[in-house]
């Protein structure tokens, strides 16, 4: 009875692990086998036998029959007398199976024995997490705001599995409150011992892919396909989208009429201005879609540096480079070529690298952040704008203009 009574015991495990009953009895015997070999030494003479229908489990020890006083491997061998005192009719070299109690095995060995199926049963049921959010790697998945920390904020599913939004996978307007529903991908499961680690992104160019999975019917049903995405958390961020029907406009498929389509995933992601573009094989065109809204006028590409020169008209140069380089930067991400931008009809200018001994390099690179790599990028722009954009004082832009100046009138 008491074999019953505890397996009845530890069943209540199944309802809070979410177990199935037959997993939580191969569990069981696991245990008990380990608990038998501990107490005799090994457990392979013993046969456990576990119904999952009534929840109770019987141990028989499996000996032989030998002469009294021969008795070599007690786990293994009864003595002629002792088997009699089951049954009296055995022989010498019969088999004699001997049920086992619990309490045979002490009261230390009970404990430890639920001990140890605590232990197993977290381990399967951290596995089991582990495997199913592994096969959640780079799909949209909510939870809850459970707790706010300042380098993270832990987030609980329905089954109440704990996800970690980092700081740094954060959108950099995310405003989140205890409650508070939050959408991510998930990026990376790890084991760490034996608890999983799940971490969720909302900054990853990823979650703007599988939005548009969710929000457009075309991208989901495989009609426009998303070639490629870059995107600067909450600042900008461009789609490169391409469709194999030719009676689909995939950018407006995308956009939708005057951007109903765009518009929820632009506020998902906290305002974050997005461009959808039309994918082309052919880099030069890749190069003029990519630094839209400008309009540029010519390009020019070296296939094995990886670099573009192109040349705009005055006007379109502040938006091919765009707010904070930001224009600029994503469509070199988005094309695979550093890009560097001229304008048309403007006297001969100079490269910024040309004035390292004047200018310290950390300075030029600072110019070039922003996409002002010539003397005349960088002259043609306003002092307190330049302040704005860099993280140069306005005596160090100051000293840099007069550098410039003088060796251009030069």
């Amino acid at each position: 009875m008491e074999n019953i009574a505890l397996i009845e015991s530890f069943s209540e495990f199944k309802d809070d692990k979410f177990i199935d009953r037959v997993t939580l009895m191969a569990i069981l015997e696991d245990v008990f086998r380990n608990a038998l070999k501990k107490k005799f030494g090994s457990d392979e003479n013993f046969d456990i036998i576990i119904n999952p229908d009534k929840g109770d489990l019987e141990i028989w020890r499996n000996r032989i029959v030998v002469e009294d006083g021969e008795v070599e491997e007690p786990n293994e061998q009864i003595s002629l007398s002792e088997a009699r005192k089951i049954e009296p009719d055995f022989e010498v070299g019969e088999d004699v199976s001997e049920e086992v109690k619990l309490i045979d095995l002490g009261r230390r060995a009970i404990l430890a024995l639920r001990q140890n199926l605590i232990s197993k049963i977290h381990e399967h049921d951290n596995t089991t997490i582990y495997k199913q959010f592994k096969d959640l790697e780079g799909e949209i998945y909510t939870a809850e705001v459970h707790h706010i920390r300042h380098k993270a904020i832990i987030l609980l599913d329905d089954e109440g599995n704990e996800i970690i939004l980092p700081k740094d996978r954060q959108i950099p307007s995310d405003f989140f409150r205890k409650g508070d529903n939050v959408r991510g991908i998930i990026e990376s499961v790890e084991l760490k011992g034996s608890k999983p680690t799940i971490i969720m992104s909302r900054s990853s160019p990823k979650f703007l892919e599988q939005l548009f999975f969710q929000e457009i019917p075309e991208v989901f049903d495989g009609l426009i396909t998303i070639k490629k995405a870059v995107r600067i958390p909450g600042e900008k961020a461009k789609v490169a989208v391409d469709s194999y029907d030719d009676r689909i406009d995939p950018v407006g498929a995308c956009v939708g009429m005057k951007g109903s389509r765009i518009h929820g995933i632009v506020r998902e992601l906290g305002n974050e201005n997005i461009d959808v573009i039309n994918w082309t094989n052919n880099p030069q065109l890749m190069v003029t879609r990519a630094l839209s809204p400008a309009r540029v006028s010519s390009v020019k590409l070296n296939d094995e540096k990886m670099t573009a020169q192109v040349y705009l008209k005055p006007e379109e140069v502040s938006k091919a480079i765009g707010r904070g380089g930001h224009n600029i930067r994503l469509a070199g991400q988005l094309t695979g070529y550093e890009i560097d931008v001229f304008r048309e009809g403007v006297e001969e200018d100079v490269e910024l690298t040309e004035f390292s001994d004047e200018i310290e390099a950390w300075i030029i690179e600072e110019f070039k952040k922003i996409g002002m790599d010539t003397a005349r990028s960088v002259l043609e722009q306003d002092v307190d704008d330049l302040v704005k954009r860099t993280d140069l004082e306005e005596e160090t832009i100051e000293e840099v203009i007069r550098i410039l100046k003088e060796e251009l009138e030069d």
